[in-house]
């Protein structure tokens, strides 16, 4: 038997840190959502007691060190399963982006498990079993669009945004979450946006509302310290994208686009700076 499952990218459309916590972590409140860049998983179960992965891209581990490992390898143990799995994984999501490809892989490993070996573990146990794996993994189990607190494992699941365009562009740098984090200090951000009112936007289907209120403050660090991101921002701003905001930790860029008119242009100005641009929609 098979199982297949899709493991798509987020973008976080309001991004603020509200304080540092004592256990080192940062308390967080964001609006995530869904797009139509995915990876795609599937599984097959072995006889002998172990986990192998593959892969077409070779620039991912392939080890315990890869997300979807640690999730096959969390749940064999959590549930005393004692058979093994095959993954193969078709990786499409860019890596250290900030669009969560490896939480995603890890929730669309947890999911596909749960189907594979009959475990009839529920979403919410699913989601806990994330939140040991990594702070977005939570959220990519259930997918949608949402406002995630805590370290981003606290979900309040909320409408869609309306359907529009996204531009992805990502510079041919890695960033890592962790040194952004690091490098961040919450009690000295001068200004958050405001998740309130990027709901009200959401809650009412006002595109222009959305625009107004996307709000990043770890861009307040990155593009500090990776010009490029700043730079392909500008560009994309130029270019005539409605909004633009980094996602993550960076350095990828979005920009949201509701005229289908602009979309090539826009598309065909950023490839002359960077050769991983993507064109897809909100997975609404």
């Amino acid at each position: 038997m098979k199982v297949y499952e899709k493991a798509p990218a987020k973008i976080n459309l309001s991004l603020d840190v509200l304080r540092k916590r004592e256990d080192g972590f940062h308390e967080v409140e964001m609006i995530m959502t869904m797009v139509d860049l995915a990876d795609r998983l599937e599984m097959e179960e072995l006889p002998r007691d172990t986990i192998i992965i593959s892969s077409q891209a070779g620039y991912i581990p392939l080890d315990e060190k890869n997300l979807a490992f640690q999730a096959a390898k969390l749940i064999k143990d959590r549930y005393d399963v004692r058979k093994g799995v095959y993954i193969h994984l078709d990786k499409k999501i860019p890596v250290a982006a900030g669009l969560a490809g490896g939480s995603s892989d890890a929730a669309a490993t947890l999911r596909g498990l749960n189907r594979l070996w009959g475990l009839g573990i529920s979403e919410d146990e699913l989601c806990t079993l994330g939140a040991e794996l990594g702070s977005d993994v939570p959220f990519c189990v259930t997918g949608g669009t949402a406002i995630a607190r805590g370290r981003g494992e606290k979900l309040e699941r909320i409408n869609n945004p309306p359907q529009c365009w996204v531009i992805l562009a990502k510079p041919p740098i890695n960033v890592s979450t962790a040194d952004v984090y690091g490098k961040l200090r919450a009690s000295e951000l001068k200004q958050h946006p405001s998740t309130a009112a990027m709901l009200s936007a959401i809650s009412s289907g006002s595109f222009p509302g959305i625009i107004s209120n996307l709000g990043n403050v770890l861009e307040t660090v990155t593009l500090q310290y990776y010009p490029e991101v700043l730079q392909l921002k500008q560009i994309m701003q130029r270019l005539g994208a409605d909004g633009v905001l980094m996602s993550g930790s960076g350095p990828t860029v979005f920009g949201l686009v509701s005229k289908e008119a602009k979309v090539s242009r826009i598309y065909n100005g950023l490839r002359g700076f960077c050769k991983e641009v993507y064109v897809v929609r909100m997975l609404t």
